[in-house]
């Protein structure tokens, strides 16, 4: 097994992985092929796939607004995990944002997904009970929730 940076040439292996996940969201405008596209051209460096053979076992889409990092969308296939690929990501991540000058990084979850959330604890996110997360739309988005 192999990571690397991801690039455009993944998005197709990574949308099937995506929507093969468990307590995951989606929206068809940031994550559409155009989404990610752009996402990538702002942040070359810092997102990564775990590729096995041919086939992408792994992803995590990851940046930064020069400020603080953030973790979008990390997953692993269910067949490949417990072997330490998601920390390996995140390991990747982690590491990147830092050699951009980045000093924090926060991230999204469901409640729902205890997996990710157990998974996240592990490697020392905290969860913030002190905080709302708001958000408000731009445009319309059509939510996918896995």
């Amino acid at each position: 097994m192999t990571i690397r940076t991801m690039t455009m040439e993944d998005y197709d292996s990574v949308w099937a992985l995506w929507m093969s996940s468990k307590n995951m969201g989606f929206n068809n405008v940031d994550d559409s092929r155009e989404g990610i596209a752009r996402y990538l051209r702002r942040n070359p460096a810092t997102s990564f796939v775990a590729v096995e053979g041919d086939a992408v076992v792994g992803v995590v889409l990851c940046g930064h607004d020069g400020r603080r990092g953030f973790i979008h969308h990390m997953c692993v296939a269910e067949a490949f995990r417990g072997q330490g690929i998601g920390s390996a990501l995140l390991n990747c991540c982690l590491a990147a944002l830092k050699a951009e000058d980045i000093h924090k990084t926060a991230l999204l979850v469901f409640r729902r997904n205890e997996i990710g959330n157990a998974f996240w604890e592990k490697n020392g996110f905290t969860a913030r009970e002190d905080v709302l997360y708001r958000n408000r739309a731009l445009s319309e988005l059509i939510r996918i929730d896995t």
